[in-house]
């Protein structure tokens, strides 16, 4: 067998004879109702999404894991991410009793120098190697999820203010600033931005996630040279912006690992800009990441720490969207109570947009009505699962669910929402097992999912079937369904 799942040998070189069963992977594995092929082809299919195309693993190879063999990377990242979608909580290599891979400072962890230079240099290397090894085939292989105190703490200092001698080391004295970055060459890089979030918008991330990673690293490009001190913070905004898009695309399409560390970078690129509301969007975003992996209580942290670092100066359209998170964040902590008021000073904060003096930042333009509606319809539904599939809290959910989907209709920029709310009506449906409704609403996600490149998306569509199977199997209305997703939405790897 030629390329082979991560290899033969193990990492200490030990002889089969000296191999012990991996206790740790066959217990995940047999909670995980797997089959050894189905773990195969999994891990296959991510391979090829990350480019790793090598990789060609077998039963077999499954086999010789579990019997303690350690496999070479990509694969030891690829099973923790297959295994931590599976179980909704991050489940580290450590966890699944692999070797981790020696990771040097720069490409590892969350705990970074909080000072400009390095921050433009970890964003240069980083975006680069992006770049690289995309081509290369091993994108996200040398990273690992951060979780619980070793990620919230760091992002902690984000509030801590820079030493005066430090801030004045950064300044260039306009005598010496040399940038060739003119006005209207700093409008276009902004206007730039502006266009590709438009685009991750309609057509998800998986269509230009490398060329905002190509522009990120021309942005860092121009940060390694001397500018007027106005310039330099405008570009580490811009920086800031294109590092949470690139990671907002790495989450859409699946790659969790790559989004959390753009992520970090972008929110260190916030402070350099001195600019706090668009920190606290920066913070947001974790937080949602943190819910999509199974860590609401790391995900309230975060959306905490954005709410008291931005409170005297985020516009009310900004608080709302961080209230809608702390209402889903609560929600899959099992919280209906705080929950239900966060969703209410969501709504009540959102009214007052339209009587703020100043215009929102583009990045916030998104957070429209329909986005609030869907955020707390799906902290509703959220509760209803965490509750035990309970009809009321379903019932909550549907009205609000059905406003989004309606003002999302009439949205042609947000194909991709409109795609996760319609999917989120047929999971509401089907709380309330009304099957026949569900698959309306499924067949329509499927619809716009073909025309949107993302791999969250056709996810959530795919667990909503999986769903309706298994509780109305026999329905002719599920059985038909379950044929069109084979071959509207077949599984294949998605460009990065």
């Amino acid at each position: 067998m030629s390329g082979n799942g991560g290899s033969g040998t193990s990492a200490t070189g030990a002889s089969h004879a000296d191999k012990r069963p991996n206790d740790l992977l066959s217990s995940w594995f047999v909670r995980s109702g797997w089959s050894k092929g189905e773990l195969a082809r999994q891990v296959n299919r991510r391979a090829r999404q990350l480019g790793a195309n090598h990789i060609s693993t077998d039963t077999s190879r499954v086999r010789r894991w579990l019997d303690g063999e350690n496999p070479r990377e990509p694969i030891p990242r690829i099973l923790s991410e297959l295994f931590s979608e599976r179980f909704g909580c991050v489940v580290s290599v450590e966890d699944l009793g692999l070797r981790a891979a020696r990771q040097s400072p720069s490409v590892s962890g969350v705990d970074l120098p909080w000072t400009g230079p390095q921050t433009v240099a970890l964003l240069s290397e980083f975006s680069r190697s992006d770049l690289m090894l995309a081509r290369r085939g091993f994108l996200g292989s040398s990273l690992a999820l951060s979780a619980g105190p070793a990620l919230i703490e760091p992002m902690q200092r984000w509030l801590v203010p820079a030493p005066a001698a430090e801030r004045e080391s950064r300044a260039v004295p306009s005598s010496r600033a040399r940038g060739r970055l003119s006005k209207p060459e700093l409008d276009l890089l902004q206007s730039t931005t502006v266009m590709f979030r438009q685009w991750d918008a309609q057509c998800g991330g998986g269509l230009r996630r490398k060329a905002v990673v190509g522009q990120l690293h021309e942005v860092t490009d121009l940060l390694q040279e001397p500018q007027p001190e106005a310039t330099t913070r405008k570009l580490f905004k811009v920086a800031a912006e294109l590092a949470e898009l690139a990671g907002w695309m790495s989450y859409d399409v699946g790659l969790q690992p790559t989004a959390q560390k753009y992520f970090v970078l972008a929110l260190h690129a916030a402070k350099e800009a001195g600019d706090r509301p668009l920190g606290s969007y920066v913070l947001s975003s974790m937080s949602r990441q943190m819910i999509h992996l199974g860590r609401p209580d790391d995900a309230l942290e975060l959306i905490h720490l954005a709410q008291y670092g931005s409170r005297d100066c985020a516009s009310p359209r900004t608080q709302s969207m961080l209230y809608a998170m702390e209402a889903r964040a609560y929600a899959n902590m099992g919280q209906p109570g705080k929950c239900k008021r966060a969703v209410r000073m969501a709504e009540d904060t959102f009214a007052e947009a339209d009587e703020w003096d100043e215009p929102d930042p583009d990045w916030i333009r998104f957070f429209s009505e329909a986005e609030l509606y869907g955020e707390n319809s799906h902290s509703f539904r959220d509760l209803a699962y965490v509750a035990g599939r309970s009809p009321a809290y379903a019932s909550l959910a549907e009205p609000v669910m059905r406003r989004a989907v309606d003002l999302f209709a009439q949205d042609s920029e947000h194909q991709r929402s409109y795609a996760l709310n319609l999917i989120g009506m047929a999971t509401v449906h089907l709380l309330r097992r009304e099957p026949e409704q569900s698959v309306g609403y499924a067949e329509h996600a499927m619809r716009i999912a073909k025309k949107v490149r993302s791999e969250r998306v056709n996810t959530r569509i795919r667990k909503t079937v999986d769903t309706a199977v298994r509780d109305f199997g026999e329905l002719a209305e599920v059985v038909d369904l379950t044929e069109k997703l084979a071959v509207e939405l077949p599984e294949t790897a998605e460009a990065v």
